[in-house]
């Protein structure tokens, strides 16, 4: 009989950081997967012609050629350089095993037209998206957020962190509604205008972290990784192996053993695996799971950078809900050649929203039309799956679907989430590395 602390099922991004964490901190780890690839959900597909297969598209045409140069992100996710993912793969030195690059800018699409989004003093002076008044507001409001300080009232300017509502701090500071819509959105990247009758704290922070990220290398604040994020998952698989974890894939999950609705053990290819704990992705649980919605994403191949960036190889485009009277944001994530994704000269453009009406594909017509002409698209809608429970009664730790933003934000307030239920404890960043190896013969 095999006994393992924690057993992970899938090799989702999300499942793979906390099973390359469990090791670390000493835990016995059994990791398995269905399929014979890293990735789950968020896997990246390589060559371009398995990515045609997956999604029944005749092709791809010879005008296509070097199909082993691309690596296509079905859930393509940007780094804030200073965000709590990059902290994660520091702390866990998965950085040995992953190389990024700078994506080449940022941008939000205002009034028809697609804008730089203005986070430094000198952008908000060069900027065609304020007036010569708001750029002084805006420009006080970043200075603000940069120099406050929680722990220091003077810093606060008689705003209540934890009672002034951002609503009314973006009132004191006299900004627009424009100015409002790009701050919230494209830069302390609000999904929704709930937040502006939250306490401001959080956008205070939201608008630190983004500023800080793009300080690190000027010409955007975020980061991706080179041969995409199929990387990902493999740096954390080579850590929990490092630290004794034991990795089956393409192996069937036939059965969940419970006990007094607890989980016992896992039962895979006719071997029983017993276990303390289970951490799993949606697809694994299909009965402790709810939908909260859907998400489309549109996945284009382009020949050309999309208009109006600068000609950049890579970027993300963000277009605030109120321009299309919608209630969520639509993200449009570029990236390409430069980052090892695609054969010389090409992009992969990636649309993607929260699906509001019953036609997805006409509700992200208006970004498709920023990147004509398209080579190829490849469309997918798929529902948000959210846990039923906690899972401290069963044990059963379950992850969420991946939302429509093109940022790590929210899966990593998942990751932490799922961490604190699965050891009673806040995941601390400056904790040293478990050194005691676990070994696994079998």
């Amino acid at each position: 009989m095999q006994e393992y602390d924690v057993i992970v099922l899938g090799t989702g991004i999300k499942e793979c950081v906390l099973s390359g964490l469990m090791s670390l901190s000493g835990k016995k780890v059994l990791h398995i997967d269905k399929n014979s690839y890293h990735g789950g959900e968020s896997t990246s597909v390589s060559p371009l012609e398995e990515l045609y297969r997956r999604f029944k598209v005749p092709g791809p045409p010879k005008s296509i050629r070097r199909g082993k140069e691309w690596n296509v992100d079905l859930v393509p996710k940007f780094f804030l350089a200073t965000g709590q993912l990059v902290k994660i793969l520091v702390h866990t030195e998965v950085t040995r095993y992953l190389d990024f690059k700078v994506v080449e800018g940022s941008y939000v699409f205002k009034s028809g037209k697609v804008h730089k989004v203005p986070a430094t003093e000198e952008d908000a002076q060069s900027s065609d998206l304020m007036g010569m008044f708001d750029k002084r507001r805006f420009k006080k409001l970043l200075h603000f957020a940069l120099n406050f300080d929680i722990k220091n009232p003077r810093s606060h300017q008689d705003v209540d962190p934890e009672k002034t509502t951002t609503r009314e701090m973006f009132s004191r500071f006299d900004l627009g509604q424009d100015v409002i819509e790009f701050t919230g959105h494209a830069i302390a990247l609000h999904s929704s205008e709930s937040y502006l009758d939250q306490p401001c704290l959080e956008t205070i922070n939201r608008i630190r972290l983004y500023c800080e990220s793009l300080s690190r290398h000027n010409t955007s604040p975020y980061l991706y990784p080179l041969y995409g994020l199929g990387e990902l998952p493999q740096g954390f698989a080579r850590l929990s192996a490092e630290y004794g974890g034991t990795f089956l894939l393409n192996k069937p999950v036939d059965e969940i053993v419970m006990d007094n609705g607890k989980v016992k053990a896992v039962r895979s290819d006719g071997k029983l695996f017993h276990c303390k704990q289970l951490i799993c992705d949606p697809s694994y649980v299909p009965n402790r799971v709810r939908k909260m919605g859907r998400v489309i994403r549109v996945i284009c191949l382009l020949n050309h950078p999309v208009k109006n960036t600068h000609e950049a190889s890579s970027c993300q485009i963000i277009i605030p809900q109120t321009e299309l009277s919608r209630k969520s944001d639509i993200y449009i994530c570029v990236v390409s050649y430069s980052h090892s994704l695609a054969s010389d000269g090409m992009y992969i453009a990636t649309v993607s929203t929260t699906v509001e009406t019953n036609n997805p594909e006409k509700e992200v017509q208006p970004a498709l039309e920023l990147l004509e002409p398209i080579m190829q698209k490849f469309v997918s809608i798929t529902n948000l799956l959210v846990p039923n429970e906690d899972g401290r009664k069963s044990q059963i730790f379950v992850s969420r679907s991946y939302d429509a933003t093109n940022h790590f934000d929210s899966e990593c307030e998942d990751i932490k989430d799922m961490y604190r239920r699965v050891t009673g404890e806040e995941f601390c960043f400056g904790r040293p590395r478990n050194l005691s190896h676990n070994s696994d013969d079998d």
